[in-house]
């Protein structure tokens, strides 16, 4: 991947939400002819279908959004010219979630009130979600969260509240707590420290990973933890803290671009000279690979909510040589979940023979669906997508121009995911 492709204004003006509605609309499909009949169509089925995305389009972390688009483009895409959703044409609507709750909200208003989405989809930030939850019964249509990873999301409001119009496709915050303490377990390193975002997401994998890895090896002790507040550049202070408390191991869940700025000033520091074990559960997100490039040191352990490697499978190989074409780009994990929640919303409005959010609710629920990522399962009680992602260490590979995975380990879901009903003995890994 020696060039780039489009720059990001040239895509931004591809794929803006008027250019794209109207390309989905009719253009996308080049001069191909719907057929007359589509597997799982039904004339109780009208269209268009209508899905409204939203994701971080402006700032330090507009990256996540063009991803986010490039996936569900090319769903919408394919989707059109193979005749749609049960016959009917799919048509799609962009906005900028920023990363503020109320944005969040004011678009889902937009989207349902005033565009008339049958679906909504997209969110990166887990604070806008839970804003999300009290206001999904309101608006009364599907959406299916493809990034913000809190846990409480699926456990507290679907199962516990009730709000059966959220689902999840993308890994919780199980992968980047509880899963990362199922590979620490085998590694020597006994004293244990953290990085971490200042906020839910953060606290919330510094607890699960020291709760999980406490359960697998009694003896690790957990000595130092500095948490960074949200749009920190400068690591200094924090990496100070955890030097001086000389662990054998460091778990931050830093991500995209304070991840990069964390990973370059610890190099200036000797950080990963002297810290052997190294976990980034973002770490193989596309847009820390590329940023950092050739800069990301050698042997850390990092994992992601997708990588393009995993799984070895015909489907996914395939799927990213697609994709490449089509972007220049290899994919993110939100261009995998963009992509696959567009599909997910088709397989369940054709099984449904319907677009009611009821119907389409049952159709979803139990749903097993073949991805790139390999295969998901919503569960029923709580609406999270089941799958298994990768975790391996970094590695020089002449074909990349970044570091991909050597070593790659996988934990099956099963055994890392929480379950219902989300409290007392055996809800949470480790099971016995």
């Amino acid at each position: 991947m020696g060039k780039r492709g489009m720059n990001r204004r040239d895509f931004l003006k591809l794929t803006g939400a008027g250019s794209l509605a109207a390309a989905a609309a009719g253009g996308l499909g080049g001069g191909l002819i719907a057929p007359k009949w589509v597997w799982g169509a039904t004339p109780t089925v009208k269209g268009p279908i209508k899905i409204g995305y939203q994701a971080i389009l402006s700032g330090t972390l507009a990256g996540y959004g063009e991803f986010h688009k490039m996936g569900a483009t090319m769903a919408v895409e394919e989707i059109n010219a193979k005749g749609g959703i049960a016959g009917q044409k799919v048509e799609m609507d962009f906005r900028d979630s920023t990363t503020k709750a109320d944005e969040a909200i004011k678009n889902a208003r937009y989207f349902v009130d005033s565009w008339g989405a049958d679906f909504l989809a997209g969110i990166d930030s887990s604070g806008q979600a839970l804003a999300l939850g009290p206001v999904m019964p309101q608006l009364d249509r599907v959406i299916m969260f493809t990034h913000a990873a809190t846990e409480k999301l699926t456990e507290d409001f679907v199962f516990k509240k009730g709000v059966r119009q959220i689902f999840r496709n993308c890994m919780p915050t199980y992968n980047d707590g509880h899963a990362a303490a199922f590979i620490a377990k085998d590694f020597p390193a006994v004293k244990w420290a953290t990085v971490s975002p200042k906020y839910e997401y953060g606290f919330t994998c510094w607890k699960m990973f020291q709760e999980s890895l406490k359960g697998l090896k009694p003896s690790a002790q957990f000595v130092a933890e500095s948490f960074a507040p949200f749009g920190t550049t400068d690591f200094r202070s924090h990496i100070n803290t955890i030097m001086d408390a000389k662990p054998d191991g460091l778990y931050s869940t830093e991500w995209a671009g304070e991840l990069i700025s964390f990973v370059r000033q610890g190099k200036e520091a000797g950080l990963f000279e002297k810290v052997k074990y190294v976990m980034f559960p973002v770490g193989a997100a596309m847009d820390v690979l590329e940023g950092l490039g050739k800069d990301m040191p050698d042997n850390i352990w990092i994992s992601a909510r997708y990588f393009f490697q995993y799984p070895n499978s015909k489907e996914n190989s395939d799927w990213v040589a697609a994709f490449r074409k089509r972007w220049n780009h290899y994919p993110a994990y939100v261009s995998e979940t963009g992509y696959s929640a567009i599909y997910a919303f088709k397989a369940a409005v054709e099984k449904a023979g319907s677009k009611d959010t009821k119907a389409v609710i049952a159709a979803l629920e139990g749903m097993e669906q073949a991805c790139p990522a390999g295969k998901r399962v919503f569960r029923k009680e709580d609406h999270q997508a089941m799958y298994d992602v990768p975790w391996g260490q970094t590695v020089s590979d002449p074909k990349y121009p970044f570091k991909v995975m050597k070593n790659m380990k996988v934990i099956p879901a099963k055994d890392y995911y929480n379950r219902p009903p989300f409290e007392g003995p055996g809800t949470t890994p480790p099971f016995k």
